[in-house]
């Protein structure tokens, strides 16, 4: 079982920034990809940023060149680095990892939600 837990979030103003964090734990041999996605009330929940085992991003075009996703494999974690936010990025954010065990064997996991609020 993996144990995703998420940390950041909270109130800015637009063109502030924030950053979101996630850590992976429990029994995986590996993890494959990390990504956070983003849920408005009402609405799909959507793609924001996706980073590889091998550090290859893809972002939604909305957020492209203000956010940032990284991670640390050596910790198992991922960043994304929001800049120049807007209010239309407000949404609850989730974390998403797919591990492979050792049979590789490919499992995702999401994490609780964060919210992030842009409004002056």
């Amino acid at each position: 079982q993996v144990q995703i837990v998420e940390s950041g979030g909270g109130l800015v103003q637009p063109g502030g920034s924030l950053s979101l964090s996630c850590a992976a734990s429990g029994r995986f041999f590996r993890i494959s990809y990390m990504a956070w996605y983003r849920q408005d009330p009402g609405k799909q929940r959507e793609l924001v940023a996706l980073i590889t085992s091998d550090y290859s991003t893809n972002y939604a075009d909305s957020v492209e060149g203000r956010f940032t996703i990284s991670r640390d494999n050596g910790k198992n974690t991922v960043t994304l680095q929001m800049n120049s936010l807007r209010p239309e990025d407000t949404a609850v954010y989730y974390c998403f990892v797919e591990t492979v065990d050792r049979l590789y064997r490919r499992y995702n996991s999401w994490g609780q939600g964060t919210q992030v609020t842009v409004s002056s």
